[in-house]
């Protein structure tokens, strides 16, 4: 028997040469799933034979049909320990499965045939009945690797050649005889079972190519972004030190500190520095998402006082909204409200949401910005009066390089990128962002996070996190 199975082993091997591991994982896996529906036919058809004919007959074939089923559970054991980089190891289990594959085909088939050689009228159609569900449920479920259904394949098919001529043995009928009958329509039979072994066995080829162009595709599109990654990370850093250079200089003469500009160069200036800070806030952004979607970025957790917080944001927007011509209010509970965060990212947050409130307020309007407590969490939201957004839009709102009005004559700029990084920062704190819009009457947008007493807070002290990819 052993040196059976290495035969067989070795021929299945150069048969299933390609993607061996994977075949071996599912040949074994689905074994051991389906080891419950195999038993209960085979103790069905256990039963049925106690019943009808020898039960002490029955019961030792049944107990040899079992014990085979042991086996195949210690070899799931030994697979699934299995990380496919051994080849050895890839050859000794399916040595194991080929030996494994005879004791089993040849104990079913010794209790099928043991059931027909006891059955001496009447024909056999009860042991062809189970003989062809074992054939049909190893076509529809050994699939995997080819070699090893043709080795139960021929086994069973030795099982329905013993039956078709147990009976032309026994009563050497005339050829227009029921038994001969039987005999072609068992040999019908196995056409049935080869062609439709063939067929599943198509299926599962085409399932692993498709399955292997889909991970070659995946590898192609990991090296692409890993490439782009580099390249947007590279060109940005780049960009960013002459920029630099370029806007103090700007600056300079903008001041006055160089001497006097003439008033004919003053709007260029002013043109060139404001597309300038442009350029570095999109610069800037382009930083903040490589980092992100690499998993560079870091967070220092440590105890925030949202109320400073929401202060230092709207003084770092002043500027800003005096240019617009916008007036910015807050509402802050008399309680101070403490959450966990990173200062520096939180006012990134708060930062990108009240410069685009800013931006698509009219001149005139208002912008109002709110802290307070909802439930055991912390809301701060910012309200404009400006344009609203349609419904249906968070996708784009949210997403990356998409603005809500995306036209060659919108009325305000960007990268949009501000409220992607917004809203992956503000999940990387567990909290949670989200809009509220009635079209021509105004937006809030608001974040939430979980509340932290300052005492508990304080004593972990600032962490140092990296931003998950």
């Amino acid at each position: 028997m052993h040196s059976l199975g290495t035969i067989w082993a070795t021929r299945f091997e150069w048969f299933d040469s390609s993607g061996r591991e994977q075949r071996i994982k599912d040949y074994i896996d689905l074994a051991n799933r389906l080891i419950w529906q195999r038993q209960a036919s085979f103790l069905a058809a256990a039963l049925l034979a106690a019943f009808y004919f020898d039960p002490i007959i029955t019961i030792i074939c049944y107990a040899g049909v079992f014990l085979t089923e042991l086996l195949d559970q210690i070899l799931g054991f030994q697979a699934r320990a299995w990380d496919g980089k051994d080849p050895r190891v890839g050859r000794r289990l399916l040595k194991k499965i080929a030996i494994n594959t005879v004791i089993s085909a040849v104990a079913i088939g010794i209790f099928i045939v043991s059931i027909a050689v006891q059955q001496t009228s009447g024909g056999h159609f009860t042991p062809l009945f189970f003989l062809f569900s074992a054939s049909l449920f190893a076509a529809m479920y050994n699939s995997q690797m080819i070699g090893i259904l043709l080795l139960r394949l021929s086994i069973y098919a030795g099982a329905f050649l013993f039956i078709a001529f147990l009976d032309i043995l026994r009563y050497r009928p005339e050829l227009s005889s029921n038994i001969w009958l039987e005999f072609f329509t068992i040999v019908f039979v196995l056409y049935f079972i080869i062609d439709i072994s063939a067929k599943f066995y198509r299926n599962y080829q085409e399932k692993l190519a498709q399955l292997r162009r889909i991970r070659e595709e995946n590898e192609r599109t990991k090296a692409a972004y890993e490439i782009k990654s580099q390249f947007l990370s590279t060109v940005s850093h780049e960009l960013r030190t002459p920029l630099t250079s370029i806007k103090a200089s700007l600056d300079l003469v903008n001041t006055g500190v160089l001497g006097e500009v003439p008033d004919n160069l003053k709007p260029a200036l002013s043109i060139a520095a404001k597309n300038g800070q442009r350029l570095a806030t999109l610069i800037d952004d382009l930083l903040d998402l490589q980092k992100m979607e690499a998993g560079e970025m870091e967070f220092r957790f440590e105890t925030v006082n949202a109320n400073e917080l929401v202060n230092e944001a709207v003084e770092s927007t002043a500027g800003y909204a005096e240019k617009l011509g916008v007036h910015v209010t807050t509402i802050l509970p008399a309680q101070e409200l403490m959450m966990r965060g990173d200062h520096a990212r939180l006012i990134q947050v708060m930062n990108n949401l009240l410069s685009n409130a800013l931006k698509f307020s009219n001149e005139g309007g208002s912008v109002q910005v709110q802290v307070a407590a909802n439930g055991d969490r912390v809301r701060i939201s910012v309200q404009d009066e400006g344009v609203g957004i349609p419904e249906n839009a968070s996708d784009r709102v949210f997403g990356k390089f998409s603005q809500v009005d995306s036209s060659d004559i919108r009325k305000v700029g960007g990268t949009g990128l501000g409220l992607n990084i917004t809203k992956q920062i503000v999940e990387r704190h567990d909290g949670m962002i989200d809009y509220e819009s009635e079209k021509g009457v105004g937006t809030t947008f608001y974040v939430e996070f979980d509340q932290a007493k300052a005492d508990e807070s304080d004593q972990a002290g600032p962490d140092a996190l990296p931003m998950s990819a």
